[in-house]
């Protein structure tokens, strides 16, 4: 059962919680925007709002973050991969164009590896395909053990500060207090769950040949979390893949510059339309 709200925080029940998310425009192809860890369908707004005339865009709280709270469960890429599957059956989509964001490209990627047939064209922002190393895995599991003896006040801030750009705590300041607020509205206990479901994650990089649509990956310049050199990487293995670089954008590229993000995202959205993909087909471009 579903409960609809204007498009906005509409809910449904699946795989044993109640998955929360919007989901507004119409098209053909939906496309769903998976958040970056620890934020939430927020995150999206300004994707939602420009793309809503003219495609259906969903966007949604991933299990235990927002409003679909889940204390309980023990969190994986795997298991969000899964909620993603169930979700889009759920709603009878066949097929959709994936967006992820940071953990939400994670999600991605791995969804790509094990359900390959049901995307249409992946986007990928902000993120990589390669599993922690030993030393980043201890480092989680750290600072869990810090969040355990002293809260989790120091771990959010310190986030925080590395996802933007730093131009952006003194041009955006607006913008990193409601990225803060989001960050904080999360507990403890999901802090540490998501931060094991990073930890505990498996490289997707040996599976990246076998992508075979359509593929733009985007990446903030100043990129400290997922550095650029990793979409490059990406962008070197997958086949009728586009990379684009936005400028004066850290982590968060679709928050610090979502003019020029929504312009890369409609372009190749309107490639994808008019079926005009081949011109681009096979070859690799970075713009």
């Amino acid at each position: 059962m579903k409960t609809r709200n204007n498009g906005y925080d509409l809910t449904i029940a699946l795989n044993g919680f109640q998955l929360c998310y919007d989901d507004v425009g119409e098209g053909q192809t939906p496309i769903i925007c998976l958040h970056g860890f620890p934020f939430d369908k927020t995150m999206w707004q300004e994707q939602l709002d420009f793309l809503k005339s003219s495609n259906r865009v969903i966007a949604c709280d991933i299990r235990g973050f927002g409003k679909s709270t889940d204390e309980e469960t023990h969190l994986s890429i795997d298991l969000f991969s899964e909620d993603l599957i169930a979700f889009m059956d759920a709603l009878n989509i066949d097929k959709a164009i994936i967006c992820g964001l940071s953990m939400g490209g994670f999600i991605a990627l791995n969804a790509m590896k094990r359900f390959q047939n049901r995307f249409e064209a992946l986007i990928l922002c902000d993120t990589q395909c390669i599993e922690d190393t030993v030393e980043v895995k201890e480092m989680r599991y750290k600072t869990i053990d810090d969040i355990n003896n002293n809260g989790f006040t120091e771990f959010n801030e310190g986030f925080i500060e590395s996802v933007f750009h730093k131009n952006s705590f003194s041009d955006k300041k607006e913008l990193v207090e409601q990225l803060r607020v989001v960050v904080f509205a999360n507990s403890e206990n999901i802090i540490k769950k998501g931060l094991v479901a990073l930890a505990e994650r498996s490289e997707t990089c040996s599976t990246l040949d076998e992508i075979v649509i359509p593929t733009l990956i985007i990446c903030g310049r100043e990129d400290e979390v997922t550095p650029l050199h990793q979409s490059e990487s990406m962008l070197s293995t997958i086949k009728d893949s586009i990379l684009h670089i936005i400028e004066n954008a850290g982590h968060v590229s679709n928050l610090e510059q979502p003019q020029e993000f929504n312009e890369q995202l409609l372009n190749f959205l309107s490639e994808l339309n008019n079926l005009d993909f081949e011109k681009i087909n096979g070859k690799k471009r970075m713009v």
